[in-house]
């Protein structure tokens, strides 16, 4: 029998923990700036929602209770600006990494089948791919690869390592584009909310899709926004056959978001003002982190959304964090997303602000 996991590249975290064993012998101790990992307490208000759907000794449902579908179609066409959505076009998952990794698998992908994600890439889009068996293919354009065997596209944006976000322009050239080729495109955005110097769009958003979700799906996640990656929340929302196709799949795997955590959904989604406030947390932190770098002789490139500082020093990425290291202050190396980030590393701003300020103080 031939293991699933040597499909898979190694284990990336693991070559960090050298690093990571340097600077937790700093005086002061570690600043860990290399997980983007909310530190920040869970929304009173969810926390309540949880705790009153506590007892749940029934099985929920993988397509959630009618609350949740409407609470995420009603936060679709609110926040996203996509219009005509039904229950149909959205669907619960158990947090976006879950859904990433075995989405091809889901829709049947395996040998022959091609699935493109970005030079610069959040490393599960590829894994996603090994675990069924496709080709794994990275791009510059998505619009420049050779469709044949191509069926499934990522998109991520904002992007995830380096915040860049791609314009409305953008994105409705690459929609038409994979419509044209028959290539189902999924865009990752679960950075969305978290715009500092760009307004993110959605691709479900009527200006990028036509009004029309046949051939694209958006994922979205709980996590960032709202503090909850302990509580695996996320959905997708589009192209209701996709949609249909992943739910009876799902149905037979057991896929289900606990019942407590659809009621944590509800209520994260009906209330914006804490999402105000963490970014707020952000902002300030993404401030201070982004003068100090600068200050250090750190360039910041992109870097205008997501949760993160992709910064270079133009050296290889590994020296960088050696060098951070015996600052106490531990960050992702760039090739961690691909050989593009070789001269990269990744600067997450999810710390306390005590560890954000120890971090500055090093710095200088």
């Amino acid at each position: 029998m031939s293991a699933a996991s040597s499909r898979l590249p190694v284990f990336p975290w693991d070559k960090l923990e050298p690093y990571k064993a340097t600077a937790s012998a700093h005086p002061d101790g570690i600043v860990d700036l290399s997980v983007g990992t909310p530190v920040d307490p869970v929304p009173e208000l969810i926390q309540r929602a949880l705790v009153a759907a506590a007892d749940s000794p029934g099985y929920p449902t993988v397509w959630g209770t009618a609350e949740l579908r409407d609470a995420l179609t009603g936060w679709v066409e609110r926040r996203l600006g996509a219009r005509g959505v039904t229950q149909t076009n959205v669907l619960p998952v158990l947090g976006s990494k879950e859904l990433v990794a075995w989405l091809p698998t889901q829709l049947g992908l395996g040998a022959g089948d091609r699935v493109a994600y970005p030079r610069l890439a959040y490393p599960t889009y590829e894994v996603g791919a090994r675990l069924c068996g496709a080709e794994p293919v990275s791009y510059e354009d998505p619009t420049e690869l050779d469709p044949a065997g191509l069926k499934l596209l990522w998109l991520n944006s904002p992007s995830n390592p380096t915040g860049r976000v791609l314009d409305k322009a953008e994105l409705t050239r690459i929609v038409a584009w994979a419509r044209e080729h028959g290539v189902l495109l999924v865009s990752d955005e679960c950075y969305l909310e978290l715009g500092w110097e760009a307004e993110p769009v959605s691709v479900l958003h009527p200006d990028v899709c036509g009004g029309s979700y046949e051939g694209v799906v958006a994922v979205h996640s709980l996590s960032k926004r709202s503090n909850l990656a302990g509580y695996r929340a996320a959905f997708v929302a589009g192209d209701a056959a996709v949609l249909g196709e992943l739910l009876r799949v799902r149905r037979h795997s057991g896929m289900m978001t606990p019942a407590p955590v659809q009621a944590a959904t509800v209520a994260a989604l009906g209330d914006d003002t804490h999402v105000a406030e963490q970014r707020a947390r952000y902002a300030a932190r993404r401030t201070a982190l982004r003068a100090a770098l600068e200050a250090h002789g750190f360039r910041i490139e992109h870097s205008e959304a997501s949760l993160y500082l992709w910064a270079t020093r133009d050296e290889p990425c590994w020296e960088t964090v050696a060098r951070l290291a015996e600052l106490g202050i531990l960050v992702a190396p760039g090739d961690f997303y691909g050989p593009a980030g070789g001269n990269h590393v990744r600067v997450a701003f999810t710390a306390t602000d005590e560890r954000v300020e120890a971090a500055v103080k090093r710095l200088r």
